[in-house]
């Protein structure tokens, strides 16, 4: 060891990883001798450093985990094949107590001045807690699918029951029959297309996008609206580039504001989208020329199979809403409705997604007030 702890880029290295709170390791080639080990590695394993670098230790067969393919990646790149030169892989070693820890390795070759690799250089992460939130992801995203699938399927069963049974019926009322079973159709198409618990856990084996782009959002909305039929306008204002988030769940939550401005607002009439900064808190508006909520019911329109008691014949589960508030609060954010009164004219409805703005990495991912379908769950 003695030659990297002399060799000043060796020394910079190892310093780097461990305080970032990895597991810094060494292997001089061609040799394949391990040479250093971040003390550190005893927590994970339960054997000590020096025991890793003994080859007669009893940590002898977890540190053949850490060596696993190292000649096909030695042969690859004598044959100019650099493909496997940086690696990251996820395995799990047996832990001196017997319990397996699974770990994150990430390693590279380093090169001697001729171009021979001197050494195989890598850190080890422990990713028990990514892998915990991973499986809290599965089950938040099991949880809505069921608590909006379970009534959508049972309000199917019914409409198909009485399309079958109201074959007497006349136009207008089979007409409504088609409506509410197509909003149960794209109820079940938005669970498929973003709360499947197939789609989270295959989004948890690759990078998960943690940033969206807010005035795209509402360009997206825009077009929503357009393919329709209808006219659209959009204001983005002083919104910025990025933001951080879960660009699925705040592409969903949008969407559905959407739709309600379509279903409820007066048909020819323009739905406006309106991007905002504000008390640093970023706000996603939709308005239209419609009626909007009734007094009094402005809180209670967001809560499970609620609906305004002015919606007449429109087809709807109520779940829309209910699911944009889900998402919405798990970002830490809120969603409101607002009617503005206007002189001579209609007014506007006005639903709002209100964001906090964040320069952290971490981020809060419920309100104070968030609802109890919400508490504990992270995205």
């Amino acid at each position: 060891m003695d030659r990297h702890a002399t060799d000043p880029a060796a020394r910079q290295f190892l310093t780097i990883a461990e305080i970032g709170g990895d597991i810094a390791w060494v292997i001089d080639l061609p040799a394949a001798v391990l040479r250093y080990v971040s003390p550190g590695i005893a927590q994970f394993s339960g054997y000590t450093a020096a025991e890793w670098c003994d080859p007669a230790s009893a940590a002898a067969p977890v540190l053949a985990g850490l060596m696993a393919g190292l000649p096909a990646r030695l042969a690859r790149l004598d044959a100019g094949d650099a493909s496997r030169a940086r690696l990251v892989r996820e395995t799990g070693i047996v832990h001196r107590q017997g319990h397996k820890v699974p770990l994150e390795i990430i390693s590279t070759f380093t090169v001697d001045a001729a171009g021979v690799p001197d050494a195989l250089v890598g850190v080890i992460r422990d990713i028990a807690q990514r892998r915990e939130h991973e499986a809290g992801r599965r089950r938040f995203a099991s949880m809505l699918n069921h608590e909006f699938r379970t009534p959508l399927s049972t309000i199917d069963g019914a409409i198909q029951r009485l399309e079958v049974t109201g074959i007497d019926a006349d136009q207008a009322t089979r007409d409504r029959y088609r409506k509410i079973a197509k909003a149960v159709d794209q109820m079940i198409g938005m669970l498929e297309q973003y709360l499947s618990p197939d789609i989270v856990a295959a989004s948890g084996t690759v990078a998960r996008a943690d940033r969206v782009n807010p005035r795209r959002l509402l360009e997206e909305g825009a077009q929503q609206v357009r393919a329709s039929g209808r006219p659209a306008t959009l204001a983005l204002g002083d919104l910025p580039d990025t933001l951080r988030g879960e660009p699925q769940g705040l592409r969903l939550a949008l969407k559905v504001l959407v739709d309600n401005a379509l279903q409820y607002g007066p048909p020819g009439q323009p739905i406006a989208l309106v991007g905002s900064v504000s008390d640093s808190a970023l706000v996603l508006a939709v308005h239209d020329s419609g009626a909007g909520v009734p007094d009094g019911e402005q809180d209670a329109i967001f809560g499970k199979h609620v609906r305004g008691s002015n919606v007449g014949q429109h087809a709807g589960a109520g779940l829309g809403l209910y699911m944009a508030r889900a998402v919405v609060e798990v970002h830490g954010g809120t969603i409101e409705h607002r009617r503005r009164a206007a002189d001579g004219g209609p007014g506007t409805t006005e639903f709002r997604i209100c964001l906090p703005i964040r320069s952290v990495t971490g981020k809060e991912v419920a309100t104070v007030g968030h609802s109890s379908d919400n508490s504990g769950n992270k995205f």
